[in-house]
């Protein structure tokens, strides 16, 4: 399984981003692997209860922020900056915290600037517990570390 985090930017800038951002002392800290030949995104994740909405469950943005960063992951290995756009998400079941959930997005397609994916989130048993789609739009090239540094890439 290929990492789709990295400590620092793609250029060699610090990662604040409060979903996946190790230099955010508040953030989520979240890590995820790429699978497959048509990678598949993939975290599995315990959230405590500091991300519970109500009855040990866990709060919808908290449910929305989990999709949109699995989504989001596959912008390094299309080798863009592209922010999410549109993102839906349907609430099927209510996510457990403290529980082993699976966190999972694909690749929809593309067309122009436009990258749409969808993912999911699953218990430990595979029951489908929310999903979301979502558009991303492209608005710059990413710049690898060593090209940013003046070196070859």
């Amino acid at each position: 399984m290929k990492k789709a985090n990295t400590k620092a930017g793609d250029n060699g800038t610090r990662n604040y981003c409060f979903g996946c951002g190790p230099h955010n002392a508040a953030g989520m800290h979240l890590r995820f692997e790429m699978e497959g030949t048509e990678p598949v995104v993939r975290g599995v994740f315990r959230m405590p209860g500091r991300y519970q909405g109500s009855r040990k469950t866990l709060h919808g943005g908290i449910v929305a922020l989990l999709l949109d960063e699995a989504m989001g992951k596959f912008n390094r290995l299309d080798e863009v900056v592209a922010p999410t756009a549109e993102l839906s998400v349907e609430y099927l079941r209510p996510v457990p915290v403290g529980r082993k959930i699976v966190v999972q997005a694909r690749r929809i397609r593309r067309q122009g600037r436009n990258y749409w994916r969808e993912s999911t989130i699953q218990d430990e048993n595979g029951k489908l517990l929310a999903r979301s789609k979502g558009r991303c739009v492209k608005i710059a090239e990413r710049v690898p570390a060593a090209a940013a540094k003046g070196g070859k890439q």
